[in-house]
């Protein structure tokens, strides 16, 4: 009976090739576009779970209290472990001071290659639980020594043996490899770590120990603990709070008010986000919102098979008719309805496994993910066998149920009608469909305008031909002068200067200064930025009042240049002349005012900011280049590098286009942009497939009706009109739905930016447009082919 049923199943699939057709590609992009980003939700909800101690590892956080509100760092004292360790030792099974995860040199005979890493104390080996390969957990316990993943041992040595091998870091540092072990999964906030060096070695070579004069007022490292056993994350982390406070109780730091506490590892990747002390999520909130498109995407699937389903069923009434005389039970109707159903979603299920298959290369390079089909995971087949069975059982039962009750008595005799106000659920699902679609459509345009407009907003230097070599060794920087010589002289560079920091980019702030007028309970706080005479040329930066830095003047080495939001933050109406005091460092005249630049995010206000020269203890180790603009870039990069070798040529050149790092920070928005856009694609896709297939039926079904209108002497452009105004109305409902409730949570999402675009009019009349102008292209062709059909056969009776 089984077998009947599939067969018959089988036979109505070929017999109405089209509804077919766009039932099965309809639900099958549907289904797919699920897949895929239930795939995306699941490699973000598994971040960092692949570590066995992940519910017990944390990052210390503190808050500090400045300028009337509260800032939250993830940075810390270089002391935080020691009295973490001294004071609350029975609260943690682990406490790491670590530096900061970057690229570094790897040098052996004459090959060097860069490499990821980072300086950590010996129990992150058992803290991530790092399965070795060579060596044992115990290998950082050597000060000089250092653990490399799979990948990056076999970047350096090949096939050979890396164990006890003697390695040279940065250039500088002689260490030996005790251990590889297997790279850490891209899916953690470690996947990038390739390799692990103990940190007394960094302590050691920087003199960190003594380096200090008030080791607590210098936040420049990353404090990982993994708390006891049996401790409880936020009862260790509410014990913690005032652990830097009871430190620096009598020191002038003491009015910034820190405290200290946890991020456990479940929120690192997620919930990232803090604003004024208070976590405020993160990229939990694309989660939610790829989940709602997602959902509701497969709904637009599921409406389209749906509403085709229950247009065509009523064709078949009097199949139902003729099958109840002859003596089918209901039961059997019911079967051989959700039989049919059932197959084409998992026809539409299979094939868009396929799908998925080959858009996931694509999908992964948009997303920067390296996802693949859970082929053996039981719960994704599990999850897609079971709702292609949901979908096919709901999808089927109108059909099922509603027509397999009719009385083949009046099916026969020809007095059954289904009624106007059947094909009402059926437009309520197409306005749905839309309004979804709208919607959609609206996000993605609202997403890449704030990306335009933060984009387009002035950055106050000219990044144009404007390259930053960072220096990872002390081999250019010592023959500095030289190397600025041959560069100059070599007619490809036209300026050149060292700065502590890049211009995209200013990372370090300082506190304890004091000038003419400053309130008392001001909790300042500047970006500072170490510069030689020569950046503001470099960078072009514009003077708005005074003069730049000057090798022609010596006392410049005591004078800082600020911007204009330092002059605001300051409230120092002629600023020129004046002097700052640097609690500790000095004083500082004001020697000029420059426009502000864009330093850090492009979605924020400008940071009150300062610049000066080097002092005793800074450690410029990045050079800016201004590429002379008569030499193509490509010729002057192969001069620079030329000369970078001649002076350290072991080191590989490494540069960055300072206009290509900035476009990096709009990285994130771009790439919700892209998925977003393609998602609002694809239902776009689903809706006119679905209006395609309504459109085809209603004009099957009123095939005599057009061609008494045509022998009657009804146009081509009239019976367009008739047959189109009905889809169009419905459009034009979805349009006055979707335009608040895009605008209410788009302006919701603005708000997360204070350098922000406003929602304009035409954002919305192009959507509206579009939608209306792909709704006409879909129906006009089934419209028209109706329309220009001969009317003789069109009122041909059977």
């Amino acid at each position: 009976m089984i077998r009947n049923y599939l067969k018959i199943a089988w036979r109505n699939l070929v017999k109405n090739k089209v509804s077919s057709f766009i039932n099965i590609i309809g639900l099958a992009v549907g289904m797919a576009v699920a897949i895929l980003i239930g795939l995306w939700i699941y490699d973000e909800l598994s971040f960092n779970k692949n570590f066995p101690n992940y519910d017990r590892i944390a990052v210390a956080m503190q808050n500090q209290y400045i300028n009337n509100e509260t800032q939250t760092w993830n940075s810390e004292a270089i002391t935080l472990g020691p009295a973490l360790r001294n004071n609350y030792g029975s609260n943690f099974k682990h406490v790491l001071m670590a530096g900061w995860t970057g690229g570094h040199l790897l040098t052996i005979n004459n090959k060097t290659i860069t490499e990821s890493g980072n300086y950590i104390e010996p129990g992150i080996t058992d803290m991530l639980s790092l399965q070795m390969i060579k060596g044992t957990r115990g290998g950082l316990h050597d000060a000089e020594s250092i653990l490399l993943s799979q990948s990056a041992a076999t970047a350096i040595f090949g096939d050979a043996d890396p164990m006890n091998r003697i390695l040279k870091l940065d250039k500088k540092l002689n260490v030996k490899v005790t251990g590889v072990y297997a790279d850490l999964p891209y899916n953690s906030s470690f996947g990038d770590l390739a390799f692990i060096t103990p940190w007394q070695l960094l302590v050691n070579a920087n003199h960190y120990d003594t380096f200090f004069n008030n080791p607590w007022g210098a936040s420049w490292f990353q404090t990982f603990l993994q708390i006891a056993d049996n401790a409880d994350m936020n009862k260790v982390s509410a014990a913690i709070k005032d652990v830097k406070m009871n430190a620096i109780r009598n020191h002038d730091d003491a009015r910034f008010k820190p405290v200290i506490f946890l991020q456990p590892m479940s929120k690192w990747h997620l919930y990232a986000d803090f604003k004024d002390g208070i976590n405020t999520g993160g990229r939990i909130q694309y989660v939610w919102l790829f989940g709602i498109i997602g959902i509701f995407v497969l709904l637009l699937a599921c409406i389209n098979f749906m509403n085709l389903s229950t247009a065509r069923s009523e064709k078949r009434a009097r199949e139902v008719g003729i099958r109840k005389a002859i003596g089918s039970a209901r039961n059997q109707l019911i079967v051989q309805f959700y039989s049919e159903s059932l197959l084409i979603a998992v026809f539409a299920f299979f094939l868009s496994l396929l799908i998925v298959q080959l858009a996931l290369p694509f999908f992964n390079d948009v997303a920067d993910k390296r996802m693949s089909v859970l082929w053996s995971h039981p719960l994704f087949w599990l999850t897609g066998i079971s709702f292609s069975i949901i979908t096919g059982l709901i999808a089927g039962s109108y059909p099922a149920l509603y027509l397999s009750g009719f009385k083949p008595v009046k099916v026969l005799k020809g007095s059954f009608r289904v009624g106007r106000l059947a094909a009402i659920p059926r437009k309520a699902l197409v306005v749905t469909q839309f309004t979804v679609s709208v919607v959609l459509i609206i996000g993605t345009m609202v997403v890449f305008q704030q990306i335009q407009y933060a984009k387009n907003r002035p950055v106050g230097y000219s990044s144009n031909g404007l390259v930053f070599v960072p220096l990872q060794t002390d081999d250019i920087t010592k023959q500095y002068d030289a190397v600025k010589n041959d560069l100059l002289a070599s007619g490809a560079v036209a300026n050149i200067a060292e700065s502590e920091s890049k211009i995209s980019d200013i990372y370090i702030s300082n506190s304890g200064l004091k000038w003419a007028g400053k309130d008392p309970n001001l909790q300042e706080e500047f970006a500072t930025m170490c510069v030689t005479t020569g950046f503001g040329k470099t960078v072009d930066w514009k003077i708005v009042e005074g003069r730049d830095f000057s090798d022609a003047f010596p006392s410049d080495s005591s004078a800082i240049v600020i911007n204009e939001a330092a002059v605001k933050y300051t409230g120092l109406k002629h600023p020129i002349g004046e002097t700052i005091d640097w609690n500790g460092n000095g004083k500082f005249r004001i020697i000029g005012v420059v426009k502000d630049m864009i330093t850090r995010s492009p979605y924020e206000p400008v940071k009150q900011t300062y610049f000066y020269l080097p002092r005793k203890w800074n450690h410029l180790s990045n050079i800016n280049i201004k590429i002379n603009p008569q030499v193509s870039a490509h010729e002057a990069l192969s001069k620079i590098g030329a000369i970078f070798k001649k002076y350290d040529p072991a080191t590989p050149f490494n540069y960055q286009f300072i206009d290509q790092d900035y476009a990096k920070k709009f990285d994130n928005e771009e790439r919700i942009g892209k998925l977003a856009s393609c998602f609002a694609g694809l239902a776009i896709f689903i809706s006119c497939l679905g209006l395609f297939g309504m459109a085809s039926f209603m004009a099957e079904q009123r095939i005599k009706e057009i061609g008494i209108r045509k022998v009657l002497g009804a146009t081509v452009f009239n019976l367009w009109q008739l047959l189109s105004k009905d889809f169009v109305a419905l459009i034009i409902v979805s349009l006055f739905i979707a335009t608040p409730v895009s605008y209410y949570f788009m302006h919701k999402w603005l708000l997360g930016y204070q350098y922000r675009t406003e929602i304009t009019w035409w954002i919305f009349a192009t959507a509206a447009a579009g939608a209306m102008i792909l709704t006409l292209l879909t129906v006009s062709y089934q419209s028209i082919r109706a329309a220009l059909a001969n009317p003789v056969k069109s009122l041909k009776t059977e």
